[in-house]
């Protein structure tokens, strides 16, 4: 390979002094490379105005370069690197010009003249910065608009046409010239615009009164292209879209879309008012509940037997279990609780309730935020009471403290919950036939009557573990949602 003093003396005609120069600036060659993540060469003008000689060329160790071998030697031109043609032939610089590389890749130069004797411009350093991909994205982005293009050429040609499948469509078609004219409107848009007072809606009128001046087209034909509203006119809801027209790269009219969507908002309303009614009846149930509990502690007071005493407690404990679940339902306003906050409050009520102040108990949840269908948690619920009030009543008797974890997983095709204490375990007796106490008749007809599921009880000295497992299918997957 030819030095850069051959180069430039015997092929450029530079002279010693300007020879030097050249040598100089390729010394440093590499390091701007290096900084500027850019192929850095010099080209050295030649007798031929339209060709420059490369006579230095530094590819950078930071980026990928755009050359897989050395053109050190070879000839640019400059239907290829016009912006190094004109840097040489003017001596000014030249920035974010596009080029052709030796190697035919698309790339991004800036050139800088480099002056020797006499100011004369002997070379041009140049950057160099592949942008294929840019390139690329940039010819996707002009089809694209072709594309635009055309789907609005056909859109018009559609709607100009004379055959019937217009007067099939839902939505009202209206055609605007870009003077605000109406061009064009389909059967539906005659009958949707004389419904809102415009019985005389024709082409050649200017449409721009239709809706009271509710929609403007200077916004359409302006920067953003397109618009989305929904207007009332008493009991009628229109959804309209609108959206420029292009033939070639100019606006020429716009297209607007008129959807009848009175029907929805009515259905949208009444939901609403539905869910308000809703939400006033679990809330007067939860009231009516909180007065039969009120009634059972006035019961209560005023008896003088522990055991009546504690039937009316089991009693008011149940019938709290079932009001937190419509008190939820009626400040939630959805056909949904959230359970662990259900099971967090029943076991909190339970153990305050216990009459034996001499013993500390701690309740545990572990279990996933989950929202349970409310008829799936008003049985979950009672189950979680009965249990918790076996723990409170049973398990800790001459014990200082306790605990009682309530655990729970969703998952697959089962739903499972166990409550488990540390106390002192269960009779044999009393295992053996847990359908004998009522509380626990309960459970076992809520798990298996009305959750088709199946109810377990293990006891030891370590303490007490219930466990029910049951289908989940019986929770709907549009009514259960991790938080």
């Amino acid at each position: 390979m030819e030095s850069i003093r051959e180069l430039c003396g015997r092929r450029a005609a530079l002279n010693e002094k300007d020879t030097a120069t050249i040598e100089e600036l390729a010394r440093g060659l590499q390091l701007i490379a290096d900084l500027s993540q850019s192929d850095v060469f010099i080209d050295c003008p030649l007798a031929d105005p339209g060709t420059a000689l490369v006579v230095a060329q530094a590819h950078p160790s930071t980026a990928q370069s755009l050359y897989k071998t050395s053109v050190v030697g070879q000839l640019a031109y400059a239907h290829n690197e016009p912006a190094v043609m004109y840097c040489l032939l003017s001596g000014q610089p030249v920035t974010g010009s596009r080029g052709i590389s030796q190697e035919q890749v698309a790339m991004q130069q800036n050139v800088v003249p480099i002056r020797g004797t006499n100011n004369r411009v002997i070379g041009a350093l140049i950057q160099e910065q592949d942008i294929s991909e840019k390139v690329r994205q940039e010819r996707d982005v002009e089809r694209l608009k072709e594309t635009n293009e055309q789907l609005s050429e056909t859109l018009l040609s559609v709607a100009l046409s004379e055959g019937s499948m217009q007067s099939l469509m839902h939505e009202g078609i209206v055609l605007f010239d870009e003077e605000e004219r109406v061009t064009y409107l389909n059967p539906r848009a005659k009958a949707m615009l004389a419904a809102i007072g415009h019985p005389d809606a024709k082409e050649g009128c200017a449409g721009g009164q239709w809706f009271y001046e509710s929609i403007s087209w200077r916004a359409v034909f302006g920067q953003t292209g397109v618009i989305t509203k929904e207007l009332q006119f008493g009991k009628i809801v229109y959804e309209l879209k609108a959206l420029s027209i292009y033939r070639g790269l100019r606006i020429v009219g716009g297209l607007m879309l008129i959807r009848d969507i009175s029907e929805l908002k009515d259905k949208e309303k009444q939901l609403h008012i539905q869910s308000a009614v809703i939400k006033e009846i679990h809330h007067r149930v939860k009231n009516n509940l909180q007065t039969v509990t009120s009634l059972l502690r006035l019961q209560m007071r005023r008896t003088q037997h522990d055991e009546v005493g504690q039937v009316f407690r089991d009693s008011i404990n149940r019938i709290q279990s079932i009001a937190v679940v419509h008190e939820m339902l009626a400040y939630e306003g959805i056909e949904a609780v959230p359970f662990r906050e259900v099971a967090e409050r029943i076991a909190r009520n339970v153990v305050s309730s216990m009459t034996d102040s001499g013993c500390s108990i701690h309740t545990r949840i572990e279990g996933a935020e989950l929202l349970l269908p409310s008829e799936t948690t008003v049985s979950l619920a009672l189950v979680v009471n009965e249990l918790v009030q076996n723990c409170v009543n049973h398990a800790f008797a001459g014990m200082a403290d306790g605990e009682i974890g309530i655990t729970y997983q969703y998952g697959g095709r089962m739903f499972s919950l166990q409550v488990a204490d540390n106390g002192r375990g269960m009779a044999e007796e009393t295992l053996e036939n847990n359908g004998g106490r009522l509380g626990l008749r309960l459970i076992r007809t809520l798990v298996e009557e009305h959750l088709d599921g199946v109810f377990v009880l293990q006891s030891s000295d370590r303490g007490t573990e219930a466990c029910i497992v049951f289908p989940s299918c019986l929770i709907p997957s549009e009514g259960v949602s991790a938080q």
